[in-house]
């Protein structure tokens, strides 16, 4: 299909004329001001060379231009002037296309294209050096010790902070674009003789099928695309913006999904117990990441239960035995609980949201109107009984706690459900919400991937990674999930 498509592209002119009358038909030049051509004579010889502004290094262009200005200087004679010009470019990335569709694409992805008068072959040379920030630490991802570097809006770093942790000859990284007008550079990680090769075959192959105008919104876009998540609000894959994690994965046998000008990475497949994992845990000794795993564990079950369980004992206070009768509210209000709680929910999503996009020097203030202001006025007018705060405080922390955004905010969207049923129908309520809870959870596949494994199915020496923190030299298998070509890390006691 792809060499059909090849046949029916138009063929580079020889005359390069020709070539720039299509560019400034076809793609504006002369109209964009950030496409250009440069047009010198060499051996004479017209030739052009096309490029655009701020998505190409300045000092390499120049340098070409040199060496190929400077060669008229040299008494040399010659037939096969684009032999010579090919020997004459000194980069070590110079490919040949024959293709105006080739051009294009090249030129517009921050590459500069030389055709010559008289020869139907254009020479492309990566000069690529895309705007962007430096690696740095991800905001979301932080951790006491560790590395400091993490991915970037560019792909071509991101794959190289990859490489430069696992140095392997196997790795590799396979290139495409994808989008009709945006023709974004989509790359898929993958150690060679570790990764299974059907999961290979599925992710790119769902990748080749994206039919779309633009990928603007970038690894998002394609995460829809690659798990066709419909309305289901919990992650089907996982994010990263840390380097160490996305190469762990890969060592794990994992695919990893690399779109440009995101700096996050997409991990493939994933369940829901990797999106409660975090790398802090594992710069820590064993001991101290297992205590680190539960807490954040109790957290997140606080973000989904604690809530619908404190309204329960309000709405059935004889549940409670005679020691804690103290749960729930000592003062009677004119809002019913359960309105006291979605109103809470609701205003803490205010403040989530009026921090994303409230400056910084402004965030502290704003923290404080809210806490101060609006909280305490809230309680003293009656509109709030203290305990409905308090709860609801600590089910938003532990949404803070759980390592994925996405997981985080898919938990609250149930703990909401369950506090209506509850609400509706009290204990049966609480029962019949976290069996379908437990329900949804289970009939979850994440590419052919069950999503509650190692619990559902059950797999006892798989779940015992997930409860205990191991050392590494005790970590032997890959996880079976994503079935490894080759089963152990390490070589096996003899």
């Amino acid at each position: 299909m792809a060499s059909e498509d090849k046949q029916n592209m138009k063929p580079i002119p020889t005359n390069v004329v020709e070539v720039d009358t299509y560019m400034e038909k076809r793609v504006g030049l002369g109209v964009s001001f950030d496409l250009g051509v440069r047009k010198i004579n060499v051996l004479r010889k017209d030739v052009h060379l096309y490029y655009v502004n701020g998505l190409t290094d300045t000092e390499f262009i120049i340098e070409l231009l040199n060496s190929m200005i400077h060669s008229q200087n040299t008494e040399i004679k010659t037939t096969k002037v684009f032999d010579f010009m090919k020997n004459l470019l000194v980069h070590q990335s110079v490919e040949e296309i024959r293709t105006m569709d080739e051009l294009v694409d090249q030129v517009l992805s921050g590459l500069i294209v030389i055709v010559i008068d008289g020869y139907d072959i254009g020479l492309v040379i990566d000069v690529r050096s895309y705007p962007g920030r430096q690696p740095e630490e991800p905001d979301t991802e932080k951790v006491v010790r560790g590395s400091r570097d993490g991915f970037v809006e560019n792909i071509i770093v991101n794959t190289a902070i990859t490489r430069r942790r696992i140095r392997d000859e196997r790795l590799r990284f396979e290139i495409m674009k994808v989008g009709e007008r945006s023709k974004t550079d989509i790359a898929i990680g993958y150690i060679k003789d570790i990764a299974d090769p059907g999961l290979i075959e599925n992710v790119r192959r769902k990748l080749e099928d994206i039919k779309i105008d633009g990928i603007t919104m970038a690894d998002k876009t394609v995460e829809e695309f690659i798990v066709k998540q419909g309305y289901n609000p919990y992650p089907l894959v996982r994010y990263t913006e840390r380097a160490d994690v996305a190469a762990t994965h890969l060592l794990e046998g994992h695919v990893l999904v690399y779109v440009d000008t995101s700096p996050s990475v997409i991990i493939t497949p994933s369940t829901l117990f990797h999106h409660m994992q975090h790398a802090e845990e594992y710069r820590q000794s064993p001991a101290v990441g297992t205590m680190v795993r539960w807490t954040r564990f109790l957290g997140i079950a606080a973000s989904l239960f604690l809530l619908p369980l404190w309204l329960l004992f309000c709405l059935e206070p004889n549940f409670l035995p005679d020691k804690l009768e103290f749960i729930g509210p000592s003062e009677k209000t004119h809002i019913p609980i359960v309105v006291q709680i979605f109103i809470s929910d609701i205003g803490i999503e205010f403040l989530r949201m009026a921090a994303i996009h409230t400056p910084t020097p402004l965030s502290t203030a704003m923290g404080l109107i809210a806490a101060v202001l609006i909280g305490q006025i809230a309680i003293d007018v009656g509109l709030f009984v203290p305990e409905v705060v308090l709860y609801a405080s600590v089910a938003t922390i532990g949404t803070f706690v759980t390592p994925s955004l996405e997981l985080g905010v898919a938990n609250k969207l149930a703990r909401l459900a369950l506090i209506v049923l509850v609400a509706l129908f009290k204990l049966p309520g609480l029962i019949i919400g976290i069996t379908l809870y437990i329900i949804l959870l289970t009939s979850i596949k994440a590419l052919n991937t069950p999503y509650l494994w190692p619990l559902i199915p059950f797999q006892p020496r798989a779940l015992s990674h997930i409860i205990l923190r191991r050392p590494f030299p005790g970590s032997r298998e890959r996880p079976s999930i994503v079935h490894p070509l080759d089963k152990y890390r390490q070589p096996k006691k003899s």
